[in-house]
């Protein structure tokens, strides 16, 4: 079952370092019983490979884990849950369903999930799908550009971020449908630190579930773009404190999204938190790095740190109902 004409090897991109990718040609892979082949057509790049720490333990490696693409084969004993001509998202990794972890919905936890991988990665012109990987692998609607397949993946990390952060139960839909509501936060208080494309995804989510967000980034057009996406004021770094304090008449956020794998930001975030408020450590600072904070306020105002690792099935089915319902687009995150 495969499609005609496909060629012996393929291009891949090999990230080296931050500042070295090198275009190299590799056999196509190797399909085993039950696996896929899709023809990559778009793939984001995640922003752990723009960290020189996080790149430097791991390269060699083809860069990328966000593709979207079209299924061209499928290996002996297909499973049936994919057909050739199948427009797809693949997650890198995917749990087993089946583990006390998984039915505690710990998904990224799973040993499973750990072992999972795309082969070799999504800068590549094609990448396998390992059968075990089908648990997290979903069908693009026609209406869903594979651009907007694209974002996926870390549309699902921002997902389960935002639940962490607020106190959202898994079961709870993020976009509203005939049947079921989706959260309701209106009088929920979010300041976004860093309005990347990840922080303008959790800007657009938020803000579309009845949140007042504010944003903070050093870059204008970023500013603009979270304001555009929803987001009522969005500052810049050096005022963001004193801006966010006239903004909420001092009760400051009660959710801050931090963004920056930074030591200052992070302690940015707790400043700007407000009474019974969590700060939501959304990326790592480098291993052995260490971040400083006024213990005593955030002890008095009873504040929250929690941390958001990558996401799992029920993140990236929430992404893609976020995606198809237009709340976030490429377009949008391009404007």
């Amino acid at each position: 079952m495969t499609s005609p004409d496909l060629p012996a090897t393929m291009r891949v991109a090999v990230m080296y370092d931050v500042d070295d990718i090198r275009i190299e040609e590799r056999p196509l892979p190797t399909l085993q019983p039950g696996d896929a082949l899709v023809r990559t057509a778009a793939s984001g790049v995640c922003s752990g490979d723009l960290m020189p720490w996080y790149v430097r333990k791991k390269a060699p490696f083809v860069f990328g884990h966000e593709p979207a693409g079209t299924v061209v084969a499928l290996g002996a004993d297909p499973s049936g849950k994919l057909t050739v001509g199948d427009r797809v998202f693949a997650h890198h990794h995917a749990p087993c369903l089946a583990c006390a972890t998984c039915h505690a919905g710990l998904y990224v936890h799973c040993a499973t999930w750990r072992t999972t991988a795309l082969e070799p990665g999504g800068m590549a012109e094609y990448f396998r799908i390992p059968r075990a990987n089908f648990l997290d692998t979903l069908r693009l609607p026609d209406a869903v550009s594979f651009l907007d397949g694209s974002l996926v993946e870390p549309l699902g990390c921002v997902v389960k971020s935002l639940r962490r952060a607020l106190a959202i139960a898994p079961s709870m839909p993020l976009v509203a449908t005939e049947s079921r509501r989706a959260p309701d936060l209106r009088g929920q208080t979010v300041f976004v630190i860093g309005a990347g494309v990840m922080g303008l995804m959790h800007v657009a989510v938020a803000a579309s579930l009845g949140a007042t967000v504010y944003a903070s980034d050093f870059n204008a057009a970023r500013r603009a773009a979270a304001v555009a996406l929803g987001a009522a004021l969005a500052f810049e770094p050096a005022t963001a404190h004193a801006d966010l304090v006239a903004a909420t008449d001092g009760r400051l956020a009660s959710t801050t999204i931090c963004g920056p794998g930074a030591p200052a930001a992070l302690e940015a975030a707790v400043c700007a938190t407000g009474t019974d408020g969590t700060v939501l450590m959304f990326t790592p600072i480098e291993p052995g790095e260490r971040f400083t904070f006024d213990q005593s306020a955030a002890y008095f105002r009873d504040i929250r740190l929690v941390s958001s690792y990558s996401c799992g099935p029920t993140d990236t089915r929430d992404a893609l109902a976020l995606i198809t319902a237009g709340i976030v687009t490429a377009a949008k995150l391009q404007a």
